[in-house]
């Protein structure tokens, strides 16, 4: 990845990354953006951050962590920007799809340590959280879910770095709103650190449930164990279950095609496939009998519906995230006995969503 001391200048950016060029194409609302397009407005924010005595504070390496981030924090308004019939700019999404793109670029173009990489993405993908907290149906939820993805403490700082780097009315208003967020996450426990639950499953009851309180602790106790594997096809999962949980029931995706005859290109068929799947896993939930669940599982949506159905069972559920260098997937797909087309891995690379640590009992990261 670069670094804040190489191709900090716009022209450097520009002849080495063709969306940094691209970005002087979007343009935005005047109301909000009356200093110009995307490339206008990045340049300013950069500036401002690298003006802010917080950011001298920092090490260089997350000096350039948060430099990063405020280069692509609106790398993606250039696929979402629409002119509205009353004459407005909007660029919904932006945020949650300039997220997508840098992780595709930071794994698969420019490869950045695992670490690095997933807090650039979250500050991407929240950074226009602390102007928007407050809004939110329950904030409380939304910001503890965030601290425990990104710094909140350099959210901030980016935060306050996009809104001094543009020209809007607004302006004063905004950091306001910024100052807000911060006295939030203090008051929350999320300022310093992630918040810290009581327990595994005090997390995961809040998680689940709209009226619950942040430091209710429940009294049932999980009855069976659910390992939930996630990573892309050649990541090694398969490896890694015969390591760990050679005696433990398997539950695979893969498995079942292969009886089936079934393509991975076969969207109905695979929609057959999960459906058997799911219930072989009923059958392990009702013996209370602990299994692995083994699929790429590579977004939020996939896991959150297998874990809401492990849930029911009161079952412990672990995720096992598994990730190899990019330039290795394809080399290790095709030593499988179920070989994934390449289009598909591919297409499965660009919409990764890497496993949040909120999102179960346990989130355990395999990174080689």
């Amino acid at each position: 990845m670069w670094t804040l001391s190489e191709n900090k200048q716009w022209s450097d950016l520009e002849a080495r990354f063709y969306w940094v060029k691209r970005m002087a194409d979007v343009q935005q609302d005047s109301r909000y953006h009356a200093e110009g397009n995307v490339a206008i407005h990045t340049q300013m924010v950069l500036t401002a951050l690298q003006n802010e005595a917080a950011f001298k504070d920092l090490s260089e390496q997350d000096q350039g962590i948060l430099w990063a981030a405020a280069l692509l924090h609106d790398v993606e308004k250039y696929s979402t920007t629409v002119f509205e019939a009353d004459g407005s700019i909007t660029s919904k999404g932006h945020a949650r799809k300039g997220a997508q793109f840098a992780r595709q670029l930071l794994y698969q173009d420019e490869p950045t340590p695992f670490a690095i990489r997933e807090q650039i993405v979250g500050l991407v993908r929240h950074h226009g959280l602390p102007i928007w907290l407050f809004e939110k149906t329950d904030p409380v939820k939304v910001l503890v879910k965030a601290s425990m993805e990104v710094n909140l403490q350099w959210l901030c700082l980016l935060a306050k770095a996009d809104m001094l780097g543009r020209i809007c009315d607004d302006q004063e208003e905004m950091l306001y709103r910024i100052a807000c967020f911060e006295e939030f996450c203090r008051e929350n426990k999320c300022w310093e650190n992630p918040y810290r639950f009581k327990s595994d499953a005090a997390q995961m009851y809040f998680m689940q449930h709209d009226d619950a309180y942040l430091d209710y602790i429940p009294f049932d106790e999980p009855v069976t164990e659910v390992v939930l594997m996630s990573g892309l096809p050649g990541a090694g999962k398969d490896t890694y279950i015969k390591t760990h949980y050679a005696d433990w029931p398997i539950v695979s995706l893969d498995s079942i095609r292969k009886e089936r005859g079934i393509s991975p290109t076969d969207k109905a068929g695979n929609g057959r496939v999960i459906q058997e799947a799911k219930e072989q896993a009923r059958v392990y939930l009702r013996k209370q009998q602990s299994f692995v669940w083994n699929a790429t599982n590579t977004t939020s949506q996939m896991r959150t519906q297998l874990i809401d159905l492990f849930s029911i069972y009161k079952a412990k559920v672990s995720i096992v995230y598994i990730e190899v260098p990019y330039q290795h997937l394809h080399v290790q797909n095709k030593n499988r006995s179920a070989i994934v087309p390449a289009g598909i891995l591919n297409k499965l690379a660009h919409k990764l969503e890497v496993p949040a640590q909120w999102e179960a009992h346990q989130v355990v990261y395999r990174i080689r």
